[in-house]
């Protein structure tokens, strides 16, 4: 059956995708540009433009559902394929931050890189919130890589049966990052440098 070579044929990409992405993510996250020796301004412009991509995201989302709920397949089409596209451009604008940029403690109110005891007490239990969030956040955006792309298989293959089970799981997830991702900018905005 010709609908199942296709989901095959993608199978063994969709693995390599979904290690491949993460694995260098958290390389590239280490890496810092000024390191090796190239003099570049940090992209401190880039936080809340990637933020705002992940906002529209969420919003493309929710309006992809209501496009299908309401029988309208090739704009949800147009719109899963956006928000494809907007994930790979926030992944993008991430990873280039992180590479000119040292990371942002939360709670460094004074900006000097050191959490220091007051600034842990100012912000108190709030900072655990915030890591629950994050910590969340990452760990999902991990396991939709895959999830996304099954879900988009299926869909080209025109298995609609199965591209609606697992887009059950994917959406509230997917939604989930996009959403948090808002979260966590707007909670560790106060302590950029």
């Amino acid at each position: 059956m010709e609908d199942n070579s296709l989901e095959k044929k993608f199978g063994k990409f969709i693995v390599a995708v979904s290690i491949v992405i993460p694995v260098v993510v958290g390389i590239l996250f280490g890496v810092k540009l000024k390191d090796f020796g190239i003099d570049v301004e940090p992209l401190s412009f880039l936080p809340p433009i990637y933020a705002t991509t992940n906002g529209i995201t969420a919003v493309v989302l929710v309006w992809a559902v209501i496009s299908i709920k309401n029988g309208k397949r090739k704009l949800h089409e147009q719109l899963m394929t956006f928000a494809i596209m907007l994930s790979v451009a926030f992944l993008v604008m991430y990873v280039a931050y992180h590479m000119t940029a040292d990371s942002t403690k939360f709670g460094d109110l004074n900006h000097d890189g050191i959490l220091n005891l007051a600034e842990t007490a100012k912000i108190g239990s709030v900072r655990y919130v915030y890591f629950v969030i994050l910590i969340s956040h990452i760990l999902l955006s991990i396991a939709i890589i895959p999830l996304v792309l099954i879900t988009y298989v299926r869909a080209l293959a025109q298995r609609f049966d199965r591209h609606r089970k697992i887009a059950k799981i994917t959406f509230p997830l997917w939604l989930y990052v996009a959403v948090t991702g808002v979260v966590v900018y707007l909670m560790i905005s106060p302590y950029y440098a």
